[in-house]
Order: structure tokens, then sequence, then C-alpha cells
């Protein structure tokens, strides 16, 4: 795609498979000016300014990718970021450290995409392999009457299946300050802000003793899953640091924190105990 089109027609849509108290501390880790919105049964949307990828300095697809990418690494749950300018659309789907597939139709609706990238988004999300799939593909096939809005109108009618439902004035072709004003003015939203290194640790820390993993606090399990949050962390920011994506440097920093924290609580709590 070309270089990013600042016009009024460009938007972006991160909806990600979890509800909105799920969502948020992920979400505060990309340090971006975001709304957050319930969009459904088990989903949630995030819209955020013109101005972040301004600032990215970069083209839609790939500022898209990269903020999806940044959700869901260290998340149990699939992100689709959709994305559309004066030139095209498309989506990208992210699911913890597995390669982000992207697809992507110019104006006219021609798709210009990888049918990989339809395989992964019927997986990750949860769609029927036979009758969603079956739709999904219609949406790669030459079609004289759907432009790229269109394409995406669609996508969206199929991923209602799963209970994803955006609120009025969410949609694409609604350009960026569009949307953050229907969604500033449903009672649920929420503006999402980066609370600081000290609370979003903490965060990590409480969530890790009192989350569904509680299990996995003390123990051979948690030493496996400290070292391997150690890891996976450092590799994360490394290569965010590299490429110059801050969300993904700060979500590989708090995992890697995250990891050393749980090594450190499960010494603790095993001294403790001697």
């Amino acid at each position: 795609m070309s270089a990013t089109d600042h016009s009024r027609a460009a938007g972006v849509l991160l909806l990600c498979r979890a509800e909105p108290g799920r969502v948020r501390p992920s979400a505060q880790l990309l340090n971006e000016p975001l709304l957050l919105v319930p969009a459904g049964e088990g989903w949630s949307a995030l819209i955020p300014g013109e101005d972040s990828w301004r600032t990215e300095g970069t083209d839609l697809a790939t500022a898209t990718a990269g903020w999806a990418h940044a959700l869901a690494v260290a998340e149990p749950w699939p992100v689709v970021g959709l994305w559309w300018d004066a030139v095209g659309a498309g989506f990208v789907v992210a699911s913890g450290f597995r390669r982000t597939a992207v697809y992507a139709w110019v104006a006219d609706g021609t798709p210009i995409g990888e049918e990989s990238a339809i395989t992964a988004l019927r997986a990750r999300t949860g769609l029927d392999p036979v009758l969603d799939g079956a739709a999904l593909d219609g949406l790669t096939r030459p079609d004289a009457d759907a432009d790229a809005v269109a394409r995406m109108r669609g996508l969206l009618a199929v991923l209602s299946r799963t209970g994803l439902h955006l609120p009025p004035g969410l949609a694409p072709g609604v350009p960026a300050d569009g949307l953050r004003a229907s969604a500033g003015a449903l009672p649920a939203a929420e503006a999402v802000y980066w609370p600081g290194w000290r609370e979003a640790v903490r965060a990590g820390f409480e969530a890790a003793d009192s989350g569904r993993l509680g299990a996995w606090t003390r123990g051979p399990r948690a030493r496996a899953l400290g070292v391997g949050e150690v890891v996976a962390g450092a590799a994360l920011a490394l290569w965010g640091c590299r490429r110059g994506r801050r969300g993904a440097a700060a979500v590989g920093a708090v995992v890697l924190a995250d990891g050393v924290l749980t090594l450190a609580y499960d010494w603790w709590r095993g001294r403790g105990r001697d």
C-alpha cells in the first residue's frame, strides 16, 4: 500500500475478542490515545486517534498490524485490526506470538491479499470452517459491485456470527474523528491511558497471583512460566526497539518484568516456607 494517507477518509478499529476489563491492561501499554468500548458479546473495540498513525510515520496497514500484535502478544485472545483510507482497506489478525496475518483490498474492491490470512482469521477467531469459511472466501473473489468498504462490511457481517456487534457510528469508511466522536458518546466508553511503569508492573504482579493462572505462581510451573516470560519479553522488547515499535517494546518490557517478578515471587514464597 502507499504511504500514510491523512485524508478524512482514513480510520482504524482494533477489535479484541475479550471484555473491556481484560483488554484495558494491554491497551494501556500501547501508550496511545485510545477509546475503549464494548462491541458485542465477548468483544471490545479500541479506537485510536488520527494523530497516532501520523506519529508512527508509516502506512495504516503497518501501524494497525503493530498495534494488533502488541495487544495480542501476551494474551490468550485474538485481535482483528481494520483499517481504511482513500486508496483501500484491509484487516490484520494477531494472536499470541504467531505471525500477524494481513489482507487488503484496493479502493475498487480488488483483493490483493494472501489466502493464508483468511485461513488465519477463521481459525484464530473461532469461525466455522465450512459455513463461515465459504462466506470469507467470497470476499476474496472478484466482485464489480463491491468496493473496499463493502468488503469490510461483509467481513464484519461474518464476524458478527461470533458475537461481535459494533455500536452505531463505528463502521468502515467513517473517518477517525467520526469514529472517536461516536465512541465518545457511548455511556460505556472510556479513555485508555498509560498508568506508568510502577502501576503496570503492579497490575501484572497482582494478575499473576489472583488470575486464572493463580496455581502457576509457585513451584515448578511458576518457574517455567517466569523463564518463558523473561525470554519472550526480552525478545519482543528487542524486536520493538529495533523496528521502532513503541507499543511492542513496551509490551515486551512488561512481559519481561512480569517474568522476573514471577520468579522472584516464587523464590520469596519458597523462602518463607523454609
